[in-house]
């Protein structure tokens, strides 16, 4: 008979953080499947044309503190 849930997880909980985080990401990797290539292809392109942009002074970077405040700002005014 299968274990109950409730002991895999006394169990889970009994493994060191570098074992649960281990355990947790091999957990979600099955949950999304198989990636897509052509996805993951179009993201590389994207994440190298924004360094491009950034390399060549196209685009500023913000901080995150800067990006979160426009976005509580945002959200404040409604847009």
């Amino acid at each position: 008979m299968a274990r109950k849930v409730e002991e895999i997880e006394r169990e889970i909980r009994a493994l060191s953080d570098d074992e649960r985080n281990h355990l947790l990401r091999d957990l979600v990797a099955d949950l999304d499947g198989n990636p897509d290539p052509e996805v993951e292809r179009a993201w590389l392109e994207e994440a190298r044309r924004r360094l491009r942009e950034l390399q060549q002074g196209d685009v500023e970077a913000l901080s995150a503190e800067e990006v979160f405040r426009s976005a509580r700002d945002r959200l404040k005014d409604g847009s």
